[in-house]
């Protein structure tokens, strides 16, 4: 058992992210002192934990990972792996000691099958000059383009086929990417001649390619979100689409009354909060739903769910608990750059 793939509990997040590195796998099975297995950590840990303000290790690890018995054939783990897109074993024994871990290799991996559709085609006026000569999804956090971490946050997950809709400067985000290849992703563009809108752009996607569950994600949004357990939930809830969103609140300075109309007061609350939920900008979608875009017509994503709605389609909420940022306004994006520059020099 390669030891490189171990770390103690009692080690530091510097210490995990330093051998993730040299072990160039994105996994870590930690152990404590008496090699018992205590939990698991990934790449993509780590970076919903930087995502989310954390950079302790333990509060990352994942303490209840998928395990199967010492002595189990590796024919029986492969079909596990494969079955649960993961590309990590640790064997243990009935009381917890770690034995073996069964990695499978890059050849045998079954990747994600579906499409991440990006929508980068807007002008980015919110951001002024700063999009005056660059497209907003260009924009780099920590020298890397918005629409760079945006895939690696995906590709992390085992997603690696993108779409990505363009219009303004899209010269400058198809020379950057081309057709994917470089950065171990197969990417193909949808070309707006128009602006069309956040669901618009749907319309022009060669249906012949999209054959299971696709997501679509605004190209300004940075998340945390775990995007394989949105997938599934959208799978197991036999939903038409899924928004992805998350609760926000804001609190009133003052002390709000409620009165009735005789001008008696029923209630007095003392800066109360109030809460509501807001749209992220990531959703996921059933190939279904592309038959009710108009082709060349401007529509957002809002729009779509209302008439999916109005259809009795089967649309959900999915909530993210976690970070998410939507750096399409100066301040969010200098706070995003300052963040992964952290992140990146860690």
């Amino acid at each position: 058992m390669n030891q490189n793939f171990i770390l103690k509990k009692t080690s530091t997040l510097k210490k995990a992210m330093k051998q993730l590195d040299e072990n160039g796998y994105g996994f870590l099975a930690i152990v404590d002192k008496d090699n018992k297995l205590f939990g698991i950590v990934t790449d993509g840990d780590i970076r919903r934990g930087f995502l989310n303000g954390t950079n302790e290790l333990m509060d990352i690890i994942n303490k209840s990972p998928k395990t199967m018995s010492e002595g189990s054939e590796r024919q029986d783990v492969l079909y596990e792996l494969k079955k649960i897109h993961q590309k990590y074993m640790p064997l243990i024994t009935q009381s917890g000691t770690l034995v073996d871990i069964v990695m499978m290799d890059d050849e045998s991996f079954n990747v994600k099958p579906n499409w991440v559709v990006i929508m980068a085609g807007g002008l980015g006026a919110r951001l002024g000059e700063l999009t005056s000569e660059m497209p907003k999804p260009m924009l780099t956090l920590a020298g890397k383009p918005i629409i760079e971490r945006i895939i690696e946050l995906f590709k992390a997950s085992g997603f690696t086929k993108f779409m990505i809709s363009v219009n303004y400067k899209s010269e400058i985000i198809k020379n950057y990417f081309k057709d994917g290849k470089k950065f171990g992703i197969e990417v193909i563009y949808i070309e707006e001649k128009n602006r069309l809108g956040t669901a618009g752009a749907l319309g022009l996607i060669d249906k012949r390619l999209i054959k299971d569950i696709f997501f679509v994600v605004n190209g300004d949004v940075i998340s945390s979100l775990d995007y394989v357990k949105m997938l599934t939930f959208h799978n197991d809830n036999n939903a038409d689409a899924t928004m992805c969103i998350k609760e926000n609140s804001f609190k009133i300075p003052y002390g709000v009354i409620k009165v009735d109309e005789h001008d008696n007061i029923l209630d007095i609350q003392e800066k109360p909060v109030n809460s509501y939920y807001v749209n992220t900008g990531i959703y996921t979608c059933n190939p279904s739903i592309l038959r009710f875009i108009k082709e060349n017509s401007f529509t957002n994503m809002t729009e779509l769910f209302k008439t999916l709605h109005d259809e009795e389609k089967i649309i959900k909420t999915f909530l993210l608990e976690g970070h998410w940022s939507d750096v399409g306004v100066p301040s969010q994006y200098y706070k995003a750059d300052e963040h992964f520059s952290f992140i990146d020099n860690y």
